[in-house]
């Protein structure tokens, strides 16, 4: 009986010293798995700030790309519709070209009659659709050409050495001998204003052929 008193509280206070070791063991484990995710929580809550700021950073590149691309987007828009009025500036002047290859004395543009530089190349005044300007035609020949309904330079410029030559023999005989080559194109000349050209040119002709 005395042996059971005096183990009974040693086993007691073994088991006891067990259960504490145990739960000592298992609290510094806790312990240090909280600490573990403590610290997991901490790296979590680091990343977390991290890709939020990363986020935030890509939000203003995209808000950047994005205006850069409306930018983009205007200009090119701008530029198609000056590339599409350069197009129609070229059909234009294409047009214009392929006019005035097939027919150059149609292709003539009205210009002002200058008076001024017509006296100053001629040395004596000059009145404007005066055919007798060209180097060939007198009086009578440009009344031929009235009566035909060919009255003024642009006119003249514009009809075909044939017709003119058609004209003249039509009027008979006295006409026929005279050589309208030159006399479209001295036209043009006058038409355009190009005085001096048309002057230094006549000084190569002789009744409208070359001497």
């Amino acid at each position: 009986m005395c042996l059971l008193c005096t183990l009974l509280p040693v086993l007691v206070g073994l088991i006891c010293a067990i259960l504490g070791y145990l739960l000592g063991r298992l609290a510094s484990k806790n312990n240090e798995e909280l600490i573990r995710l403590s610290e997991d929580l901490e790296s979590c809550s680091n990343e977390k700030e991290r890709l939020l700021s990363l986020n935030a950073g890509l939000k203003s590149d995209l808000d950047e790309c994005s205006r850069k691309f409306n930018k983009l987007e205007t200009d090119f828009n701008g530029m198609k519709i000056e590339i599409d009025d350069w197009k129609n500036k070229y059909d234009n002047l294409k047009k214009e070209f392929d006019d005035f290859r097939l027919n150059p004395a149609a292709a003539l543009v009205a210009s002002d009659f200058d008076a001024a530089m017509a006296a100053s190349a001629f040395g004596k005044r000059i009145r404007r659709d005066d055919l007798k300007i060209v180097e060939g035609i007198g009086p009578k020949i440009e009344k031929l050409f009235h009566n035909a309904g060919i009255t003024t330079w642009k006119a003249l410029s514009e009809t075909s050495v044939e017709t003119c030559r058609k004209i003249l023999d039509e009027a008979g005989p006295n006409y026929r001998m005279h050589k309208p080559e030159t006399w479209p194109e001295q036209c043009r000349l006058a038409f355009l204003n190009q005085w001096n050209e048309l002057k230094e040119w006549q000084g190569t002709l002789k009744g409208g052929r070359l001497k």
